[in-house]
């Protein structure tokens, strides 16, 4: 397969995940979880069938990792195609500082959200199989990992939209 193919391949590979995995993000951080903390006992159940049943994180760290791979595989193929004056003009510096951040994102996700998301849906399941209201201790652990969740959850928000808009506007900075 030539390379230009490969570009589009990966090209397509890295919109379309990329798109899915951002718009996830933002979604869940900006409308999901909120809705998730004001729902209370509610949104825990809502919020432990995303997690454990529906496997929301599995997806996301799919989504997260193909759109990472394709982006690692378009700057290798520009920079394989262009050299490293690609790498230091606007454009390169552009698209590497928009992967840095996606980075970052994904680094957030996978050590900080995930983890916390599976302790949630654990911590619920546990209370839920109890049949009684949380005690004291786990309502406070709950409620801590809950804000936890929500802060990464808008950090990484914040990060994917500030990685896309590195994207979209590289190919424009001089």
């Amino acid at each position: 397969m030539n390379s230009s193919y490969l570009f589009l391949l990966a090209r397509f590979i890295h919109v379309v995940f990329g798109v899915v995995w951002a718009g996830a993000l933002v979604f869940i951080a900006w409308f999901l979880l909120p809705a998730v903390r004001a729902t209370g006992p509610t949104g825990v159940a809502f919020m432990q069938q995303l997690v454990r049943v529906q496997r929301v994180p599995t997806y996301l760290m799919i989504l997260m990792a193909l759109t990472l791979l394709s982006g690692l595989s378009l700057m290798y193929l520009d920079f394989a195609a262009f050299g490293s004056a690609w790498a230091h003009a606007g454009p390169g510096r552009t698209f590497s500082l928009g992967g840095l951040i996606a980075i970052l994102t994904a680094l957030l996700g996978m050590f900080v959200n995930v983890p916390t998301a599976k302790k949630i849906g654990a911590l619920s399941a546990s209370i839920q199989a109890t049949g009684a209201q949380p005690s004291p201790a786990q309502a406070a652990e709950l409620g801590r990992l809950q804000n936890r969740l929500f802060r990464a959850g808008q950090a990484a928000a914040v990060l994917i939209l500030l990685a896309v808009t590195c994207m979209g506007v590289a190919r424009y900075v001089p």
